[in-house]
């Protein structure tokens, strides 16, 4: 058994085909919190059946969310799993060994992801391992207050982890189309709050820019067709929060 306590936490809104596989991993914490956004499934019943402690709260934004939910947990040290995560086995195994020790060396430790997407996993590109700040102690470090893509904020020495967890992104096109425009909404919301001015002409060369980048040059057409989607969705949703975001000034001059 690790001698310092780690709370398991995550997020949820109707996750009822994912958190199953994620919190079969994290039953070896010594608790697991959730913090739901009033789910229409089973998400809720499914985390109870494995002793999770769960709460809800309505979602404005992630950055807020998690910060609400790192609340909640009983102990100092975090470790911030989303719904569609997975650890391995063996990142397990050298969380529990450096929780051995009288005295952990950091504040903060970076994981490593391994993506997964539409069903595959990616062994080239960045995404194939992508270091991620997600154990923590809470005394020193918090998330971010960005409605997406936030982030956990520690300016001291980090350490990491050699071995890594799974993030099974999306399954669907469907669920791509989605989340692209979930995200897409949230940061131009974002962006609208800070006058965040868009330039046309750059925003023309934006899609292509960006499907050459992650494409090419972050190796994802080594990644077979799943490659290429994630590049579009990624292109896409590069444009797209712009658009959003020239939208809502529209609405609000009329």
């Amino acid at each position: 058994m690790h001698k310092h306590k780690i709370s398991a936490a995550l997020i949820t809104f109707n996750e009822e085909q994912n958190i199953a596989r994620t919190l079969e991993k994290l039953v070896w914490c010594d608790e697991i919190v959730v913090i739901d956004s009033f789910s229409s499934d089973d998400t809720v019943e499914i985390c109870k059946s494995y002793g999770a402690k769960v709460f809800q709260k309505e979602f404005n934004g992630y950055g807020e969310q998690k910060s609400f939910l790192v609340s909640k947990c009983s102990y100092d040290w975090v470790l911030s799993i989303d719904a569609d995560e997975v650890l391995t086995n063996e990142l397990i195994d050298e969380i529990k060994t450096e929780f051995c020790k009288e005295k952990i060396p950091y504040k903060a430790y970076f994981i490593n992801r391994k993506h997964v997407y539409l069903g595959k996993i990616f062994e080239y590109g960045y995404l194939k391992n992508t270091p991620i700040l997600r154990l923590f102690n809470k005394n020193n470090a918090g998330f971010s207050d960005k409605k997406v893509h936030e982030t956990v904020e520690y300016k001291g020495a980090k350490g990491r982890f050699k071995n890594f967890f799974y993030h099974y992104t999306a399954n669907s096109v469907e669920q791509i189309n989605l989340k692209k425009n979930r995200y897409a909404s949230l940061v131009s919301e974002e962006y609208f709050k800070r006058k965040k001015r868009v330039n046309i002409i750059l925003l023309v060369f934006k899609y292509p820019f960006t499907f050459f980048k992650e494409y090419v040059i972050r190796g994802n057409m080594f990644n077979g067709y799943e490659g290429y989607v994630w590049s579009t969705y990624i292109a896409e949703y590069s444009v797209l929060k712009y658009l959003k975001l020239i939208e809502r000034r529209k609405k609000l001059r009329k």
